[in-house]
């Protein structure tokens, strides 16, 4: 083993502690607020998160991936208009211009929870962790809620997110 001067492990922590600063600058410039999971019935396989994204940075950021111990698959996705009909989608990133938000709500682009561990009850907290384009990632704590879709509109009362099946 090569003997390391003092000058050498200096530059090195230096370094890295650069990198780290870095990577923790990059990721605090993603804030999430009114993060939540759709309590779902203890029989459903699937349940959606929602929450708004405020990118506080100077360039552009996007969610490329997000996990979650509470279920098998975290995907993204969105509602599409396919003949009329609102269908869901799973999409490779979820875009969070500079200085702009994106809102992840019922209807609209959300986080898929796939294949649950455990049941959800409404005051129950799920952790997920959110991956950037920049590889760095952002976890959270989303508490259970009951979600009501206003309209109706959305595949009956639960927006296509309450039964065990999510076709695609």
């Amino acid at each position: 083993m090569l003997p390391l001067s003092l000058p050498f492990l200096r530059t090195a922590l230096a370094g890295l502690a650069l990198t780290l600063a870095s990577q923790v600058v990059l990721a605090q410039s993603l804030a999430v607020e009114n993060a939540q999971v759709r309590a779902v019935p203890p029989v459903s396989t699937t349940s959606a998160a929602f929450m708004v994204l405020t990118n506080h940075g100077d360039g552009d950021l996007a969610v490329v991936e997000a996990h979650s111990p509470a279920a098998e698959t975290t995907e993204l996705h969105n509602h599409v208009d396919v003949d009329g009909v609102m269908q869901m989608r799973r999409v490779d990133e979820i875009g969070v211009p500079a200085g702009a938000s994106t809102e992840l709500a019922p209807g609209g682009l959300h986080l898929m929870l796939i294949d649950l561990v455990a049941p959800l009850h409404e005051g129950d907290e799920v952790e997920i962790t959110l991956v950037l384009d920049s590889g760095e990632s952002l976890e959270l704590t989303a508490p259970v809620r009951r979600i009501e879709v206003m309209g109706g509109g959305m595949h009956g009362q639960d927006g296509g997110h309450g039964g065990g099946h999510h076709g695609h």
